[in-house]
């Protein structure tokens, strides 16, 4: 066995642990913005635009600062760009509570905080994950996705708790100290880039000893440069896919408690149900991750989005708490993968060397989604005093997604380079 296994324990999966607890924190805290919503507008006497607008331009500055983040990762190394978040996450929290103007709120909250959760987000964490698995690549980026489901799971309810018994500022001021005790120690001890020459294939695999084993490239790269890269098709049809999730989720994390609440829910009930989602998205990353590396990840990756626009019909129809719940778990089973997919996806399209940098650009397609939903959640309901808007072109947006990731490459594919 390799130094990286200890009897049959695979180093890599301690790294995916760190990161799937970092990227619970990390987006726990962007996607749980709905408990915070009404609190902050009261206390800062905002309107429900002019919060959303700054919630908007903040998802935008969580989306700008990715490429830099994947290209950082790849340049300076993960554990910099971690340190680096975790310095301005700090800082911007601090800076965040004690502002009262509105100007001052929104470069803390909507742009410093945003760029310094971009820094401990999934794409600072994909590269390292994927130098470090080939054979089971699939899985080990779901569990990543697990952190994000977790993070809704257990933090909107927290969130939810906390800001009803301390106040919001206060309950930024929690997250900040639990952030820097986990984040840092975890970061020292656990992360690691350098990745073994065989990754996690199979001894076998790894040497060619054993013909009935299947083979399995670790190194498979395509030879585009970045440049040629962007002009493909399958980049730009990840990237309509992450905007579709970006547009879905955050519209869900801004603006779910808040239309629920508007819909005759008590504020505690609707994050239960919000935070349902998460939970129940926590076993089913494990099922969807399985299958992740058995089935086309296109297919799949389709009818995660499919599944999910028909859940932003329905949550918009419930009327009881029972009926809430039921659709909450429904859509769980769903909700998580989309963003596991497509880095996996592009993984396989395009190789190891250039899936930080081209993840960080996709998902800036993801955080574009995310500010138009942001915005448009709360103007649409001030203007039209409706929910329709925003949560009805969610559902059309994502089937829209679903067509396109259909037609995106069969796994196995390697894009070659551009004809000169």
């Amino acid at each position: 066995m390799r130094e990286s296994y200890t009897g049959s324990w695979y180093f890599g999966w301690n790294i995916v642990a760190a990161a799937t607890l970092i990227t619970l924190l990390t987006v726990g805290m962007r996607m749980g913005i709905g408990p915070f919503f009404i609190p902050m507008a009261e206390d800062l006497e905002m309107s429900r635009s002019l919060l959303a607008g700054i919630v908007a331009i903040g998802m935008l500055c969580y989306g700008l600062g990715m490429p830099l983040a994947g290209h950082l990762a790849g340049t300076r190394g993960t554990r910099f760009v971690l340190l680096l978040g975790t310095v301005v996450v700090l800082g911007s929290i601090i800076w965040t509570v004690t502002a009262r103007h509105p100007f001052t709120f929104f470069l803390a909250y909507g742009v410093l905080l945003s760029l310094g959760l971009s820094f401990t987000s999934p794409v600072a964490l994909t590269p390292v994950i994927s130098r470090w698995f080939t054979r089971r690549r699939g899985m080990a980026l779901f569990f990543l996705s697990t952190g994000s489901m977790a993070g809704i799971a257990v933090l909107t309810p927290v969130l939810t708790w906390s800001i009803q018994a301390v106040g919001w500022q206060n309950t930024l001021l929690g997250f900040a100290v639990v952030f820097l005790v986990l984040v840092v120690p975890t970061t020292f001890l656990i992360i690691r880039d350098q990745a073994p020459a065989n990754t996690d294939l199979l001894p076998a695999q790894g040497s060619g000893d054993d013909r009935s084993a299947k083979p399995v490239t670790a190194t498979s790269d395509s030879l585009l440069t970045f440049r040629e890269a962007i002009r493909t098709r399958p980049l730009w049809q990840v990237a309509i896919g992450l905007f579709a999730c970006g547009y879905s989720m955050n519209l869900l994390g801004t603006h779910g408690v808040p239309m629920l609440v508007d819909h005759g829910f008590d504020p505690i009930t609707a994050g239960y149900g919000i935070g349902l989602i998460g939970l129940v998205a926590i076993p089913s990353t494990l099922v969807l991750g399985r299958l992740s590396d058995i089935l086309q990840r296109k297919n799949l990756l389709a009818m995660i989005y499919l599944i999910r626009g028909l859940g932003f019909f329905a949550l918009l129809l419930v009327a009881t708490a029972w009926e809430l719940y039921v659709v909450a778990a429904v859509a769980g089973i769903v909700w998580a993968g989309s963003i596991a997919l497509s880095s996996a996806i592009l993984a396989d399209v395009y190789g190891i060397r250039l899936v930080g940098v081209l993840y960080g650009w996709t998902y800036l397609g993801h955080q574009v989604g995310a500010m138009i939903s942001s915005w448009l959640g709360g103007w649409g309901y001030e203007v039209f005093g409706s929910h329709w808007i925003a949560f009805g072109g969610s559902g059309l947006i994502l089937a829209v997604a679903a067509a396109i990731s259909f037609q995106l490459p069969q796994r196995g594919f390697v894009q070659a380079p551009l004809p000169k």
